[in-house]
């Protein structure tokens, strides 16, 4: 079935964008076609952020830095953009190359029962043989749409979605309770497990296109999968629901050795202590509770979200 005539409007939370800020804001308005809202959250930028985005025609909403939650922020959007039928939540980092990048994320939902879409992430040019692999696994030249069926096959993959880069049917994303507060991260994995969950599908548009790629530190790879160790252990339901999450962690490594070997071999060492940081930070934030609440914000990546924890 399509749907057509649906209003859609785009939303990215800010802080301090920097120096690329003004380009963002350019392109992604060049996408931006019919859109009728286009909202910024900056959360007490000391730079130009929110004055280029006002100069930009975008409305700036200004909270406090400490008030900033990865889904609760996100969920205060899905309010104030009621006149959105579809709302595309990008991040300050991904950048739109594309004119129809957005459209296409858009033209998704003429499926009736697609509860959210996401695109392609492509790395950028600067990207490392590894971080450049991670996009490639994790968002592939195919598109797919999956649904509750496909998580007997697909796993925790199922629920699969992107902070940076996805677009919501508000309607359907609200029938769910929409996105989780105070969780530390992966707000959007949760919100497309509650998805499926409903009855929604989720679409992957690899047609969509942005650059987006971070080139990790050992301590930062370290640091992310301590939190992602952390959220699996607090939102224990979404690995007794979608499935455990090492075949997919292992799948990965093997796909990582493979691309490394081709593309820059004397790096392989690299790829090896960098998955035993990976998954020695993934273990401890699985048994977070054990440890010292004082040492918990050193191990983290997002070490404001123990500020109001524990």
């Amino acid at each position: 079935m399509a749907e057509k005539n649906l209003s859609w409007g785009i939303c990215v939370p800010t802080l301090n964008a920097g120096k690329d800020w003004s380009d963002w804001l350019a392109k992604t308005n060049a996408a931006s076609g019919t859109a009728c809202r286009k909202l910024v959250i900056d959360s007490s930028s000391t730079d130009c952020t929110p004055t280029l985005a006002h100069e930009h025609g975008w409305e700036v909403v200004p909270i406090q830095r400490c008030d900033f939650d990865h889904g609760g922020t996100r969920q205060w959007a899905l309010s104030y953009l009621h006149d959105c039928d579809i709302i595309i939540f990008l991040t300050q980092d991904a950048l739109v190359e594309e004119p129809n990048a957005l459209i296409q994320l858009v033209n998704a939902f003429e499926d009736t029962g697609i509860g959210a879409a996401f695109g392609r992430q492509l790395p950028h040019l600067e990207a490392t043989p590894i971080a450049a692999h991670a996009r490639y696994f994790n968002y592939p030249a195919q598109s797919r749409v999956v649904d509750e069926s496909d998580i007997p096959n697909l796993g925790i993959k199922a629920a699969f979605l992107s902070n940076s880069f996805t677009a919501y049917r508000r309607e359907a994303l609200l029938s769910v309770d929409g996105f989780p507060e105070k969780t530390i991260l992966s707000e959007d994995m949760i919100a497309g497990a509650r998805l499926l969950k409903g009855g929604w599908k989720l679409a992957y548009r690899s047609q969509a296109r942005v650059l987006h790629s971070h080139n990790y530190s050992l301590l930062e790879e370290f640091r992310r999968y301590f939190d992602i160790g952390v959220l699996h252990h607090r939102e224990a339901w979404l690995l007794e629901w979608l499935g455990n999450a090492e075949g997919e962690g292992m799948r990965f490594v093997v796909s990582e050795l493979g691309y490394v070997a081709k593309k820059a071999l004397h790096r392989l060492p690299e790829v090896i202590i960098r998955t035993g940081f990976k998954y020695l930070g993934y273990c401890l934030g699985r048994i977070e509770k054990y440890l010292p609440t004082w040492i918990k914000p050193i191990l983290s990546m997002h070490s404001s979200y123990w500020r109001s924890k524990d």
